[in-house]
């Protein structure tokens, strides 16, 4: 798991390039209605993944929404769009054997017509038969149990297609710089947080965000709950202080992935949980004074980029915290409790 999650920036360069010379990337382009809704889906970290895509393309001016495949199956009239706007699903599945995923893909060719995309890091399995077109992020298959680099490949995949079909080439040309710009932020946040891991002990886990990084904050939480067997939990950062705030002690980390778009409002929640006696971890692109007072660990990543541009960097962070965290309560990462690499069900929902 920790060399996957250190090699993230490669990875990443290795994916975008491939993109960049997918004729299948030209040919959804040229294909999908622009005036149609982009349905993500995806169980369990690729939800995730799915929920930081949509928020992308909405920023980007395009329809989009995020649901698991469970709700496309069981819910199909909450989960589908009534209306008459033509729907884009893409089905995303790092090892392409989902169940549900393919349930749901299944569903959605056959019973309702509508053609679909495949978002996959393994070639040759079940989801690319069902689906019209299929994306890889091959270079992102990874050995562990645990989403790491797939989560965030994939990612980069789905923001890299918005970019291009929302003809916006400021993110496009962020996202190729990513990697490159990234790397030094990495290898300092590794050894920054192993060390903090090791010289504090919590009991409990929080992780709070806000807008297209709330997407972001659930992985983290799962990664440190996966990794870790530690419960962690996710809230929208202002949502925090209408109840939740009940669980700040010295025992629980807050972990607040700050914005650029609410820095300030999210910054005063971040000195809220400071004044209640919380611990905090800050990651930011920047952090000022306030951020770096109210903060028991700070990281920074430095990107000049784009924001939407940015959303995989503040992943490694919640990966290493997981990490670390598991290997201290003597956790072997890649053997996490009661998991499997690929959740295949033996009846159909």
């Amino acid at each position: 798991m920790e060399a996957e999650i250190l090699s993230q920036p490669v990875v990443w360069k290795e994916c975008l390039q491939a993109l960049g010379t997918s004729a299948t990337v030209s040919e959804i382009c040229d294909q999908v209605p622009r005036a149609g809704e982009w349905l993500f889906i995806g169980c369990g970290s690729s939800y995730y993944i799915a929920q930081a895509a949509a928020a992308t393309f909405v920023l980007l001016g395009l329809q989009a929404r995020a649901v698991p495949p469970s709700e496309v199956l069981l819910f199909p009239t909450l989960a589908l769009n009534q209306r008459a706007l033509p729907q884009i699903p893409v089905l995303i599945s790092r090892s392409g054997r989902t169940s549900e995923v393919l349930q749901a893909g299944e569903f959605l060719e056959k019973k309702r017509g509508i053609r679909t995309i495949a978002l996959t890091c393994s070639p040759g399995e079940p989801l690319e038969k069902i689906a019209r077109f299929t994306l890889y992020t091959l270079a992102a298959n990874e050995t562990s149990t645990v989403m790491t680099r797939s989560f965030t490949s994939m990612l980069l995949a789905l923001q890299y297609l918005g970019a291009l079909v929302a003809r916006e080439q400021g993110l496009g040309s962020g996202l190729k710089a990513l990697p490159d710009t990234f790397a030094p932020s990495l290898s300092g946040a590794h050894a920054r947080l192993r060390e903090f891991v090791n010289t504090h002990d919590f009991l409990d886990y929080v992780f709070l965000a806000q807008g297209p990084l709330l997407g972001i904050a659930k992985e983290c939480a799962l990664k440190v709950t996966e990794s870790s067997s530690s419960y962690a939990q996710t809230f929208h950062t202002l949502e925090f202080r209408h109840g939740p705030k009940s669980i700040v002690t010295p025992d629980v980390l807050a972990v607040f992935l700050l914005s650029e778009s609410g820095y300030d409002a999210e910054v005063e929640m971040l000195e809220e949980v400071k004044e209640l006696g919380g611990r905090t971890m800050v990651v930011a692109n920047r952090a000022d004074h306030r951020a770096r007072k109210a903060g028991d660990l700070v990281i920074e990543l430095n990107l000049e980029i784009p924001e939407l541009a940015r959303l995989a960097a503040y992943v490694p962070c919640g990966q290493i915290l997981g990490l670390c965290t598991g290997l201290k309560k003597g956790i072997n990462p890649d053997e996490p409790r009661h998991l499997s690499r690929v959740v295949i069900l033996n009846s159909a929902v």
